[in-house]
Parts: C-alpha cells; sequence; structure tokens
C-alpha cells in the first residue's frame, strides 16, 4: 500500500485529507467553467464566430475529446498498477498542457474567422484533453478508498466542495482581472493542487488489488447497476448542461441585464457551497440514491418558473439562482458515491476505477456536447442570434434555458427511481 505524509486513509475522511485531496478539484472546475460557459459568449459576441459555426466546432470537439476517455481511464489504471509516483507524475504532466492550452484558447491570433475557427478547434481539444486526463486521475484516487456509503459521500464532497470554490474563483476573476491573470491564477492552483495530492495514499484497502487478467468480464457495461446508473446520470446531466451553455444568452438578451451575470453566478455557487454538506448528511438520513433524487425535484420547483422571466426581471431570476444552487450540491455530490459503490461491489475496486470513470467522463462530454451542439444551432433556427433577435427567437431561449432541463431532470428522477428498485444497496445509509 502506498504511504505519504498524512498516513493511511482512516475510517473517518477527515478535514486535513479532504482539503488534500479537493485542492485539485479547484483548478480543474476553474478550468470547466470558462470552457463552458464564458468561452461560447466570448467567441460569438467578442470574437464574431457565427453561432452555427461555434456550435459544430464545439460539438466536433468535445465528441471527439469524449471518445478518447476510456481510453484515458484505462491509461489511468494501467498508471496505478505503476505506482502512485507514476501516476502523479502523468497528473503533473497534463497540468502543465492543461495550463498552456488554456491560455492560448484566450488569444487566438488576428487573422480571418476560419483561422480563429482553426485556433479554438486546436487549442479546445488539447485543453479538455488534458482536463479529462487529470480529472480522471484525481477521480481515481479518491474512488480508489471506497468505504461506505457515508464515507463515498464525504470523499466525493470534499472533491466537489473544491469544485464549488474553483467555480467561484472562475465566476469572479476574468471579469475583475481579465484573461491574462485568470490563466496565471490557474496554473498557481494547479501547483497547489498537485501537492495536495502528494500528500495522500493511492488506495486504503488492506487487500492487494486484484491480479486476475484483463478480460471482457471486466468491463464496465456487463454491469447493468452501471448501465443504470449512467443513464440517470446522462439525462440529469444534459438538464444542467444547457442552462449552463445558455446561461449568458439568457442573462444578456432575455433579461438584458449583462453585468449581472457574475453576481448570479457568485450567488448560484455560494448556495451550493452551503448546500453541499446539507446532502452529504442526507445521505445518512435518506440513502444517497434517494437524496439525489429529493435533490432532481427541488431543482425544478426551484427553476420551474425560469422561462416566464423577462428583461428586468433580476431580483426574480436571482431568488431562483439561489435557490437551485441550494439543490445543486446532491448533484455535484451523490452521482460520485453511487459510482465508487457500484465499483467496489461489483469487485473492481483497486483495479479498474479509471475504466469505470472513462466512461463516466465520457457521459459529462456528451452531456456538455449536445448542450452547446445542439441547443445554439436549433436557437438560431428559431431566429435567436445574440444580442437580440426577434421575440419569438427570445421566448425560444427562455424555453430552451428554462423549460427543457425541468422536463429532463424529471425523466432523470423517475430513471432514478425505477433503478432504486433493482439495486436495493443504492438506499443503503451507512
Amino acid at each position: 500500500m502506498s504511504t505519504s505524509a498524512l498516513g493511511p486513509l482512516p475510517i473517518a475522511f477527515d478535514w486535513r485529507r479532504g482539503l488534500a485531496y479537493g485542492s485539485l478539484s479547484v483548478p480543474l472546475a476553474f478550468v470547466s467553467l470558462p470552457l463552458y460557459v464564458h468561452l461560447p459568449f466570448h467567441y460569438a459576441s467578442v470574437l464574431g464566430l457565427p453561432l452555427s459555426v461555434l456550435g459544430t466546432v464545439m460539438l466536433v470537439v468535445r465528441l471527439f475529446d469524449a471518445v478518447i476517455d476510456p481510453a484515458l481511464g484505462r491509461a489511468a489504471d494501467h498508471l496505478f498498477r505503476r505506482g502512485a509516483a507514476t501516476a502523479r507524475w502523468a497528473a503533473g504532466l497534463g497540468s502543465l498542457v492543461l495550463a498552456l492550452a488554456f491560455t492560448a484558447l484566450w488569444h487566438p491570433p488576428a487573422v480571418q474567422a476560419p483561422g480563429v475557427t482553426a485556433w479554438l478547434a486546436a487549442a479546445l481539444l488539447l485543453c479538455t484533453l488534458a482536463y479529462s486526463g487529470v480529472s480522471i486521475l484525481h477521480q481515481s484516487w479518491g474512488t480508489r478508498w471506497g468505504g461506505g456509503p457515508e464515507l463515498r459521500a464525504q470523499v466525493t464532497g470534499w472533491r466537489e466542495g473544491g469544485t464549488l470554490a474553483g467555480v467561484l474563483l472562475a465566476s469572479a476573476l476574468p471579469a475583475w482581472l481579465g484573461w491574462n491573470a485568470t490563466s496565471a491564477s490557474l496554473a498557481a492552483l494547479l501547483a497547489l493542487g498537485l501537492f495536495g495530492l502528494s500528500r495522500l495514499p493511492a488506495t486504503a484497502s488492506l487487500r492487494p488489488p486484484s491480479t486476475s487478467p484483463a478480460s471482457a468480464d471486466r468491463s464496465p457495461w456487463r454491469r447493468a447497476a452501471f448501465r443504470q446508473l449512467l443513464a440517470v446520470f446522462m439525462l440529469n446531466g444534459i438538464a444542467s448542461a444547457i442552462p449552463a451553455t445558455l446561461l449568458p444568452f439568457f442573462v444578456a438578451d432575455r433579461l438584458q441585464l449583462p453585468s449581472w451575470q457574475a453576481p448570479l453566478l457568485l450567488g448560484y455557487f455560494g448556495a451550493a457551497v452551503l448546500g453541499l454538506p446539507l446532502w452529504v448528511r442526507a445521505t445518512a438520513r435518506w440513502g444517497v440514491a434517494p437524496a439525489w433524487r429529493v435533490g432532481m425535484v427541488a431543482s425544478v420547483l426551484a427553476f420551474g418558473a425560469t422561462p416566464w422571466l423577462s428583461a428586468g426581471d433580476g431580483v426574480a431570476f436571482a431568488a431562483v439562482c439561489l435557490f437551485s444552487g441550494l439543490a445543486l450540491g446532491a448533484d455535484l455530490a451523490l452521482p460520485g458515491a453511487l459510482l465508487t459503490g457500484v465499483i467496489h461491489q461489483g469487485g473492481s475496486g483497486g483495479r479498474d476505477e479509471g475504466a469505470y470513470l472513462g466512461w463516466w467522463a465520457c457521459a459529462t462530454k456528451l452531456n456538455l456536447a449536445l448542450a452547446a451542439g445542439l441547443a445554439l444551432p436549433l436557437l438560431s433556427l428559431a431566429g435567436y442570434q445574440s444580442g437580440g433577435g426577434s421575440a419569438a427567437g427570445l421566448q425560444a431561449l427562455a424555453w430552451a434555458y428554462g423549460g427543457l432541463p425541468c422536463l429532463l431532470k424529471l425523466m432523470a428522477a423517475a430513471a432514478l427511481l425505477r433503478a432504486e428498485r433493482l439495486n436495493p444497496s443504492w438506499k443503503d445509509r451507512t
């Protein structure tokens, strides 16, 4: 078993290990918010790329990136079999590529639109590939610890707490200091996160990892529980990715309050920080899957009035952001806790975490690709254009932003309820 300055992982996941593990989530989330929220708006409104071109580029790049994730997951398993030091070095190399590619995204050359499009595609692909590789290694690190439902929720809670901290920073820094300072901050945060990871053991299992040869039987797709969980995760993920992609357009054109975007994001993710510990505690009372389902319904109740908001309704939308932010903690902490349980209950703990997490990351990318690659061109067909558009186009934007996600959330909740009945352990509380 690997050792570290903090020693073997105890049954209680204390705050020192929580901070050490969650620290790398901060820069990873710091990257993800600009990529999926700021980047489309920046290239459309500042650089003038047509929405149809922008949506196509983001769809193609993210789909290509997504199909690579399962291979990255298998590579992560191979790195862990070679030892924790090898995995740490790989995370360091990926972090370097990530920092450089992120900086390049915001500094395209002064060329015509085709050149800007090519630059966007190349830099975005490098950025997302590096992001995926480091994220899978980081998630595998915590997933290998296993444990009961409450411990799994604590581990994912600290990881997603770091995610929220990174999102809060990314919500404020670009508008406050600009993209040069934001890129420098990312590099510093990645260095701190890698230091935190170096302080943790790679596994807490007292049993050695399985040495059985690779076979098709070890494929995650042969596990019915994994297929069921992934289906729920994708439905719920698309429901979250659509408003994340459309938020800048909704605030600027539907509400006509572009200066409110940063405060609204801060309020949304700040509320999620406050709500996250409550959802972790809820797993001890209700079980992981039931708590997640309650979170989905709460999100729909908070978000349901959004399509009826119009120009100037900033205060009402701020209330929507606060209440839906409180519900966000369930989506952050609980799916990962369920996935860890599926992996270890299926006998793949300490052996094949990367294979599962590679497909999990692939599903996440598909969610985001579908949100950006389909929602933006469809809105263009409906008559919406960034910066204004017809009344029908603005109404289409409102329903795409607020109505469609609610429908998908309810479908995800129904799918989760069915999966719970097929997997009674998902309701376990301890």
